[in-house]
């Protein structure tokens, strides 16, 4: 099954999940800075939905409060992501690279995680 398109707040949502584990409403709403916290009802509406898209789910009931994990894992979100962003630019790479290179982003150690990645990805076909 596909990764389900996220928005910022169900992905800093799926971070305060994926970080702490399985947690409430409350405990997730609380992870956020105080100064930008959401308010609770916006947690908790964002947390339901993020179960209707099986991003999340409910593991167990402690009092009237639902514990909530993280389904999707980190990886795929950020591959869903990513594969957003190429789509931009109609699935071509270059002008990521590019911007990467210039802004200074783009390590010399992260040239050669690329690759041996092609690499191993050459040596598979």
């Amino acid at each position: 099954m596909p990764s389900p398109r996220l928005s910022k707040l169900d992905l800093k949502i799926m971070e305060a999940l994926w970080t702490r584990g399985a947690s409430s409403v409350r405990e997730i709403q609380q992870s956020f800075p105080e100064r930008n916290r959401p308010a609770y009802t916006t947690v908790q509406t964002t947390v339901y939905r993020l179960e209707a898209k099986k991003a999340v789910r409910r593991v167990r009931k402690i009092g009237n409060a639902h514990l909530f994990e993280a389904i999707v894992s980190r990886g795929a979100a950020q591959r869903r992501l990513i594969d957003e962003l190429l789509g931009l630019f109609g699935g071509r790479t270059q002008q990521v690279m590019a911007h990467l290179i210039e802004s200074g982003r783009l390590t010399l150690d992260d040239i050669r995680e690329a690759e041996r990645v092609l690499r191993t990805l050459g040596s598979k076909d």
